[in-house]
């Protein structure tokens, strides 16, 4: 599926609201936050969500430049091969700044402004890195979250991405933890 498509293009995709969430900090591992939005989000959380988001541009925003542009092309292909083969969108994104909000305000506002995963199935995922805070969340859509659940979620974090950012491999922490998550989503 072409990139325009992907941006909400195709009617398939965009506007997945509802999203289920896990999240740790680089530093210290806390058990992750989770909580669920309704589809329709009440007034006082869409005024939380009011700020200048990113564009989604690909399968891959990469803000913060942690991919090298061979292992951006490698990600994108292993991301666009699951959209190929599942119809779920998974997007990574990594971030210069939270612009001061919390890791998992911030990535559930960015999720549903961008519209991540097929509209009436809620089946996105989004791999987010705020290197600069030192954090990093997988939010999962409602549509996959007995596919790919908080503790799967935090086990990755735990085992295949913070490992690899604390040796200060973030391109492997990233790539590592992309691959994990696709085979539990496949």
């Amino acid at each position: 599926m072409p990139i325009a498509a992907f941006r909400r293009g195709h009617p398939d995709h965009g506007r997945g609201v509802a999203v289920r969430l896990a999240a740790a900090s680089l530093l210290m591992l806390a058990s992750p936050a989770c909580a669920q939005i309704a589809p329709e989000a009440p007034p006082a959380a869409a005024e939380a969500c009011k700020q200048d988001f990113l564009p989604l541009t690909g399968r891959i925003v990469d803000e913060a430049d942690l991919l090298n542009p061979v292992e951006e092309n490698h990600l994108g292909q292993s991301l666009a091969a699951l959209e190929d083969r599942t119809k779920h969108q998974f997007v990574v994104v990594t971030v210069k700044s939270l612009q001061g909000k919390a890791i998992d305000e911030y990535s559930l506002c960015l999720a549903n402004h961008w519209g991540i995963g097929r509209k009436d199935v809620d089946d996105g995922v989004m791999l987010l890195v705020a290197p600069n805070e030192r954090k990093v969340r997988i939010d999962v859509g409602v549509g996959l979250e007995t596919v790919l659940t908080d503790a799967e979620a935090q086990t990755i974090m735990e085992g295949k991405i913070i490992p690899a950012f604390k040796d200060g491999q973030m391109a492997k922490g990233i790539e590592d933890g992309a691959t994990a998550i696709i085979q539990e989503v496949s």
